[in-house]
């Protein structure tokens, strides 16, 4: 479909590294939001404060969300650990929809689970979020 003439381009991918531990990312980084003068928030969430994380034996890493400090809706996106390239999809899905901090921040997430990081991070833009 991405060769039709009529479909909508296609502006993010998201970078996975199936290494250990995983990586993945979505949108802008701090340092182009930083060289493009945009304002932004971020909220920053560790694995390490993740039940599910810690009973799975692997603490290491964290959740980082970049969003637009008028509107707040995704930027940019990073994670590092367990599964983060099975993570990224939630945020991709947001950036697609336009969907903001705050609405990631007000969706019930199964608890515990890993993903669970991806609205503690949203939480964390406003200081809210609470593992940590």
């Amino acid at each position: 479909m991405f060769g039709h003439s009529q479909a909508k381009q296609v502006t993010d991918f998201p970078g996975c590294t199936y290494c250990i531990p995983q990586v993945a990312s979505i949108g802008k980084t701090e340092n182009k939001l930083k060289e493009e003068g945009i304002k932004y928030k971020v909220g920053k969430f560790p694995f390490q404060a993740s039940g599910k994380a810690v009973a799975s034996g692997a603490p290491e890493g964290f959740v980082k969300l970049l969003v637009c400090e008028e509107y707040g809706e995704i930027l940019g996106a990073h994670i590092v650990g367990g599964d983060a390239t099975e993570m990224i999809g939630e945020y991709c899905l947001g950036k697609k929809l336009e969907a903001t901090a705050e609405e990631i921040h007000h969706t019930i997430h199964a608890h515990p689970t890993l993903s669970e990081a991806t609205m503690e991070a949203a939480a964390a833009v406003f200081g809210e979020a609470i593992h940590i």
